[in-house]
């Protein structure tokens, strides 16, 4: 499906192949079928969709379930890849850059939304807050940053502790608590630094 160019828009040539590939790992269920019925926005109180992970990707589900909200990638297939001038609003006065817009038409269209995990059912993520069309096919899945927590130790062991994890607590006790709290973190990180 072609977007149609409106009056002032600027589209370009697209080179012959592709630079890289991806993976598809899975395929998205939604109830939109047209781009004029999806949702602008996703909104996490909207409609339970349904992620499919293809079989071989399965494994890489485990621990998902740990996290309420995902960052879900997708692949928009229908938008067009060659606009470099756009016209959002259809008025014909203002025009941007396809790079200074959030448009779905661009030279890697791919999406992006935050979603609720409502739950897994095997390989079936259900979740809430997608804005994709019916069909759409997954690029893949990550955990919200502000949820996330890294699954490997920070190296104290193997490693000596940054400077930042060492004085980052002494400033925070001192930014938060200044008056209970006294210590010059100029000869703190000296100090450190000597030894």
């Amino acid at each position: 499906m072609k977007a149609r160019l409106r009056e002032g828009e600027a589209l370009t040539d697209l080179p012959e192949q592709a630079d890289a590939g991806l993976f598809f790992i899975g395929r998205i269920a939604t109830p939109w079928c047209r781009r004029e019925d999806c949702a602008r926005h996703g909104r996490l109180d909207g409609p339970e969709c349904r992620i499919e992970i293809f079989p071989r990707w399965e494994a890489a589900l485990e621990g998902m379930e740990a996290y309420g909200k995902l960052e879900i990638i997708y692949w928009l297939d229908r938008a067009r890849r060659d606009p470099v001038r756009q016209n959002r609003k259809g008025d014909g006065t203002r025009f941007f850059g396809t790079f200074a817009l959030r448009s779905l038409q661009r030279p890697n269209p791919l999406g992006t939304s935050m979603v609720r995990l409502e739950r897994l059912e095997g390989r079936t993520l259900v979740v809430r807050g997608l804005d994709c069309l019916d069909g759409t096919t997954l690029a893949d899945v990550k955990p919200d940053r502000c949820e996330f927590s890294p699954k490997a130790p920070f190296g104290w062991i193997d490693r000596p502790p940054s400077l930042n994890r060492v004085m980052g607590p002494v400033w925070m006790a001192g930014l938060l608590c200044p008056e209970g709290w006294q210590c010059d973190l100029r000869a703190e990180t000296r100090a450190f630094y000597e030894t």
